[in-house]
């Protein structure tokens, strides 16, 4: 069972993510519930959205041992991440071959200049298709909570 965070009613968050069947949507969403804040699909993604975020969260299912090609073309587009605070995420199989895009997703969003809060963090799914493993439902919440924590605390 996880507790409520803090959020301060100043800090403004944002998830975007893609999905391929759903689990990666499912990690945002609730990942986006315990921030108090909106998950965005990429495609209905726009710079406009990110005005103003202090943290901003990014979610992939593994494409080809990458993030989707939507979501890096998301994070090409980006301009300046200055004074924002992100972190990265992913769907994936327990599997040595399945990759890391939530390390890449980290990457991409350091290189624009956000400051990456947490480790890249994989969600798994049980096939290709899903659905997510037990207990990633709550490791999310647990994890959006770490990421509060993570941003209080400077």
């Amino acid at each position: 069972m996880h507790c409520e965070p803090e959020i301060s009613l100043t800090m403004k968050s944002l998830v975007i993510y893609d999905s391929n069947f759903g689990n990666t949507k499912t990690i945002a969403e609730l990942i986006a519930a315990t921030l108090h804040c909106e998950a965005r699909h990429v495609s209905k993604a726009s710079l406009e959205a990110m005005k103003n975020v202090d943290l901003l969260v990014v979610g992939s299912p593994i494409n080809a041992w990458r993030p989707t090609p939507a979501i890096q073309k998301f994070l090409s587009s980006l301009e300046a991440l200055t004074n924002v605070r992100a972190a990265g995420f992913d769907t994936r199989m327990k599997t040595f071959l399945s990759g890391n895009a939530a390390k890449r997703i980290n990457n991409q969003l350091k290189q624009k200049g956000a400051k990456i809060i947490a480790q890249p963090k994989g969600f798994y799914v049980t096939g290709k298709e899903g659905p997510l493993e037990a207990n990633e439902k709550e490791n999310a919440a647990n994890w959006a909570n770490e990421l509060v924590q993570l941003v209080n605390n400077g």
